[in-house]
């Protein structure tokens, strides 16, 4: 089962997650999105589409743009749809 934990505190825990270029998508059902805060950074990929960000809150510790999803994902990337992957401050736990 793998974990995004942030200070201390599991953020999204799931058994079968989406293993893309080296980051790990959580569906979005398994993520506690009271944990998230939606930020105003976007980035595109040539590939996926654009990705929205969000800032990752936890007691008081924040981690800026540290998880991202793809809500309108190109044809190629439609298995990550809605899907949350994490990075910055964020510990993967495979």
């Amino acid at each position: 089962m793998a974990k995004a934990v942030f200070n201390n505190t599991t953020i999204a825990e799931y058994d079968d997650i989406i293993l893309l270029e080296g980051k790990h998508y959580f569906p979005p059902d398994s993520v506690k999105m009271e944990y998230l805060v939606p930020s105003e950074t976007r980035s595109a990929c040539g590939w996926k589409g654009v990705a929205v960000y969000y800032d990752v809150v936890v007691g008081g510790k924040v981690s800026r743009d540290s998880a991202w999803a793809h809500p309108d994902p190109s044809t190629a990337a439609t298995a990550i749809k809605d899907h949350i992957a994490f990075g910055g401050k964020v510990k993967i736990i495979p």
